[in-house]
Formats: structure tokens, sequence, C-alpha cells
């Protein structure tokens, strides 16, 4: 915590624009504070959604990148986008969530349906949903003339975050409440659909609360931020590494370092490349790829991949 308090001191500092002149100050608060706060939020959600989505699949390569659901946000932006000329954040918002928890739904019905034998199919399957949602997102944009919307949404960066565009961030505490709630339930779901039964938990119904929190947290983000790829995948494995598969003991761990994760991964990109901007989603996804290959070669030493 003290590592991400001294990130996010420094993301208050950074900048091209100097807070000490005269009118500095106003800068300050309308961009650089709901910016950090915008990136801890964003990075606690992001890595938390990853950790949810591995338990209840009981696989490590799951994450809302590799199940298709930041594609079925996007879709539903754009469905949004189309059936009303100027929406509201609120409108956008409510589209993506709905989206991102019916293409979640169809991702867990399909693993539900197919008996896989290898864990490293289940992820292949998520990212080719996601490429097929994606190429409809991209041919209805180019239909009926809203790719900038696609485009934009793509490009997941903090250059646009200030006053009035980040607040609904805040509801990214909400669901992680209801989380710590479920923790221990979810703990016993990621045992399997049999062994959560016989002990008590009404396995359907967790699934599907789990799923609604997950799309909250995932529809919010892509509405505020956009596209962050592989950030529920580096996070979590990295816990789990070290501390095991207790959801509640975890939860703080993941939220604090997906915090930190952001933070770099936002300094990075305002400072390569000074006094232009890279997108945040350019440095994750170029990180979280060398990431998911790691962890690809590791299970397969170990035989956890055929």
């Amino acid at each position: 915590m003290l590592v991400v308090f001294i990130l996010a001191g420094l993301s208050l500092v950074t900048g091209v624009y100097d807070i000490r002149q005269e009118g500095g100050s106003d800068m300050f608060w309308i961009t650089r504070v709901p910016r950090t706060i915008a990136i801890m939020l964003t990075g606690a959600a992001m890595a938390m959604s990853g950790l949810v989505m591995q338990l209840i699949t009981q696989n490590r390569l799951v994450e809302p990148t590799t199940t298709g659901t930041l594609e079925w946000a996007g879709l539903g932006l754009l469905a949004v986008y189309l059936l009303v000329p100027a929406p509201t954040l609120m409108m956008r918002m409510t589209g993506a969530i709905v989206f991102s928890f019916i293409g979640t739904m169809v991702f867990f019905w399909f693993l539900r349906s197919v008996k896989l034998r290898s864990s490293l199919i289940v992820p292949i399957i998520g990212l080719m949903l996601g490429a097929v949602v994606s190429a409809v997102s991209t041919f209805l944009g180019l239909f009926f003339q809203a790719s900038q919307t696609i485009e934009g949404w793509f490009v997941g960066s903090f250059a646009s975050v200030q006053v009035g565009r980040y607040e609904y961030l805040w509801l990214i505490i909400l669901v992680t409440f209801f989380i710590f709630i479920l923790a221990n339930r979810l703990t016993l779901a990621g045992l399997g659909e049999d062994i959560a039964t016989s002990l008590g938990v009404n396995y359907n119904r967790l699934i599907l609360i789990a799923t609604g929190l997950i799309a909250l947290a995932v529809g919010v983000v892509a509405t505020v931020i956009g596209n962050l790829p592989f950030l529920g995948l580096i996070v979590p494995n990295i816990v789990s590494m070290f501390r095991g598969d207790d959801l509640r003991s975890n939860l703080p761990w993941v939220c604090v370092i997906g915090m930190g994760t952001v933070l770099v991964s936002d300094l990075i990109s305002r400072t390569i490349i000074m006094p232009f901007e890279l997108p945040v989603s350019l440095i994750l996804g170029t990180v979280g790829s060398i990431v998911f290959i790691a962890i690809l070669m590791r299970q397969r030493k170990t035989g956890g991949v055929r």
C-alpha cells in the first residue's frame, strides 16, 4: 500500500501542464486528482474481475480479455450509440453492463455445455468469441458510419478523465464490498459445482450474482476508460502463486497490486514520449501478452496444459 501511495503521488505531479503556474491549482483538481482516482479504481476493478472469473471457471487463464467480456461491452456501447443519437454516460454504461452480462453468461454456458480436455482451450475459445464479437462491432460501425466510436473504445486511455467523467467508477467500491461478502462462497464454487452444492451453496444463483458483479465492474470501466487488456490475468496469477486460492484473503492483495500495475503503466505512458502520451492499453497489452505466454509455458512444464 505504501508503494501504491508513492505511485499515486507521482501520478499527481506528472504531466505536461505545470501546476505551479497560475491556474495550476484548478488544473490539479480538475484533471490530476480524478485521473489518479480513476486509475486506482480501474486497476482494482479489472484485477478483481479476473480473480473471480478464474475461481468460478477453475482456470488460471480466464479474465475479461480472454472471455470476450470486454468485446461484448464494446458492442453494447455501439448499440447504444446506434439507438440513441446523443447518449448520456449513464445510457452508455447501462448498455455496456447489459451486454457484458449477456456475453459472460454465453461464455459460461458454452463451458458447461462442452467438456474440454485442456485448460488451454478455454481462453482460446474466449479469444475466438471475442474476435467474432469485435468483428460484428467493426462491421456495424463501418455500416452505420460510427467507426470512430469503436476506435475510441479500443484505445484504453486515461487522457480524457476529468471532473464529471469518472464519478461512476466509485461503483467499483460497491462491487468490491459485495464480492468480499460472497468471498467464502465463491471460494467453494471454485472447487466445482458438486462440492459447492454438497456444502450448501446455491451454485447457479451464486454464478449469476458473480457474473452480474463482473459485468457491472467491466461495463463501468469500458464506458469511462475503454479496453484494458490482460490486467485481470497478470495480477491474480501473481497473487495466487504466493498465497493460494482463498478469495477473501487474496482480494485486498489483488486490488492493491492491480492499482499499482495500472499506476506504473500510466506513468510510463505519460513519460516515455512526453509531451505526447501512449494509450495505457498498449503498455498493458504488451506486458500482459508476455505474462500470458510465460504462464502457459509454466503450466506446460508442470503438466497443467497438454
